[in-house]
């Protein structure tokens, strides 16, 4: 049964950074697409950015330039480092698997918190 715990949320201050990290177990992680994705309370989640197989990623348009998804297929990990944090990228932020690079979250996690103070 496939399991993705997050961590790595918290607060921080306008500019700063932060890394969130995606344990997985429970599927065979090196053969699966995984992505990112947030969701501010009230709002419907939103995709931030995937990552298939093999390192290759893309982004939502708000998260290029800020935001890089990485992945260790050896520890069954993903990353998402953000930088230039800003107040509106508060949210709960969760990792999932996909059924293909570009298509739809299979299993989600359950969500690290992260809140962006001006």
């Amino acid at each position: 049964q496939a399991r993705l715990v997050e961590s790595g949320g918290g607060s921080v201050q306008a500019g700063g950074s932060l890394r969130l990290s995606c344990a997985a177990s429970g599927i065979v992680f090196p053969t699966r697409p995984m992505g990112w994705y947030r969701q501010v309370p009230g709002k419907h989640r939103e995709w931030v950015g995937s990552i298939h197989t093999g390192g290759q990623t893309v982004y939502a348009d708000f998260a290029k330039g800020r935001f890089t998804i990485s992945r260790d297929n050896a520890k069954n990990l993903m990353y998402l480092q953000m930088s230039s944090l800003k107040p509106e990228d508060t949210a709960d932020y969760y990792c999932a698997t996909q059924a293909s690079y570009s298509g739809a979250a299979v299993h989600w996690g359950q969500g690290t918190q992260v809140a962006v103070s001006s």
